[in-house]
């Protein structure tokens, strides 16, 4: 089966992993400092703050901007159900914003302009796919209003420019990501205060952990602030440490893949458009979205391409659609989100693939295609 997603671990990463066991320290220690410090410097930032997922960076971010009830945040459907739960988790409100359209499934600032009311506390962006939201225009955006900007940049590790124009940043490292640690994430901020507040929340509000108590040598702490227990350990910040180093390279071969996928996709089945490949953005090309036809049985050419040895999946189902929002939030309507989410199939994407790879699952597409009414009508 050629997936949709597959991680690069080797016997680097076993290596890495056996280091810290051997090491007897197996949680916040120098690996996590280490993998801070490297990410933060990939991404052409001052620190950064390690984390137990993305969405406990979202979460995070969100609480130490003071984001809480009475308070609206502005936030795409069209992504991971976690961007709008963490707005809940600090009792503010989501406001669901559409995309621009088809082809470009990015929040629209249109739409955002629309949605804005006294309300309106902070926005939440999120680099669909990989590719770097508008930052010039969202950061102007946000400064007239006077609003807090959060990037999702969970799609974007090692694109140029994530993480560089929100108050914060934060990133995911989960399995399907283009570098993993299994669970984990990072936050970036550009406001060392902000920073600080993250890093202290992240570990129960409290003034210091367990390595800083042994190399000082005191026993006392205080809890300053309500905090979670968000934390990375030592084995994933081992295994980022190994991850990070082949990012660049890894995000180079995705986009020679992505230019692939556009020359035979043209070729073989100009009906399919590629969405997100009009725009000059830079992008780590996490995802591969491919727009099928009006009309096409997208269930059917799932399964059919199932049958020839190709997973596929969708990005998302929206958010607003999920039972717990329609529930919340009943007669949310974003026409392009609906659309776009309607006509989207995520197609194979990952440095395992082989340019003989990506015609395989072309031509899978296009028989799934050509087939799928025969399929829809049994």
């Amino acid at each position: 089966m050629l997936l949709v997603a597959e991680p690069q671990l080797g016997a680097e990463e076993e290596e890495a992993l056996a280091q810290v066991v051997r090491s007897g320290w197996i949680t916040m220690g120098d690996r996590v400092q280490a993998f801070e410090a490297a990410f933060s410097e990939t991404h052409g930032a001052p620190d950064a703050v390690a984390v137990s997922s993305c969405t406990a960076g979202l979460h995070l971010a969100l609480a130490a901007l003071g984001i809480g009830p009475g308070d609206e945040v502005l936030v795409p459907s069209m992504s991971f159900v976690a961007t709008a739960n963490c707005v809940l988790y600090v009792g503010a409100t989501p406001i669901f914003v559409d995309i621009e359209g088809l082809e470009t499934p990015l929040m629209s600032l249109a739409d955002a302009a629309r949605k804005c009311t006294p309300r309106t506390s902070a926005i939440i962006t999120m680099h669909y796919g990989g590719c770097v939201a508008n930052g010039e225009a969202w950061r102007e955006f946000a400064r007239r209003r006077g609003l807090f900007l959060i990037e999702d940049a969970a799609h974007a590790a090692g694109a140029d420019g994530a993480g560089s124009y929100g108050d914060a940043a934060i990133f995911s490292f989960y399995g399907n990501k283009n570098m993993t640690t299994a669970e984990g994430g990072m936050v970036l901020a550009r406001d060392r205060a902000t920073l600080d507040r993250i890093r202290t929340m992240r570990g129960h509000g409290m003034t210091s952990g367990t390595r800083q108590r042994l190399t000082e040598r005191t026993a006392s702490y205080d809890v300053t602030t309500l905090g979670w227990n968000y934390r990375m350990d030592e084995l994933r910040a081992a295994i980022g440490l190994v991850q990070l180093k082949s990012l660049r390279r890894w995000n180079e071969r995705r986009a020679e893949l992505v230019n692939t996928y556009r020359v035979m996709l043209r070729e073989y089945c100009p009906e399919v458009r590629v969405a997100l490949s009009q725009l000059p953005a830079p992008s780590s090309h996490h995802l591969l979205p491919a727009v099928l036809p009006a009309g096409a049985d997208r269930p059917a050419v799932m399964a059919r391409m199932a049958e020839r040895g190709v997973q596929t999946t969708v990005h998302y189902p929206p958010i607003h659609r999920m039972s717990l929002y329609r529930e919340r939030f009943p007669g949310t309507a974003l026409p392009m989100t609906e659309a776009f989410a309607r006509h989207e199939l995520t197609l194979p994407l990952h440095p395992k693939l082989s340019d003989r790879s990506v015609k395989t699952i072309t031509m899978a597409l296009v028989d799934a295609l050509a087939a799928a009414p025969a399929v829809a009508s049994r």
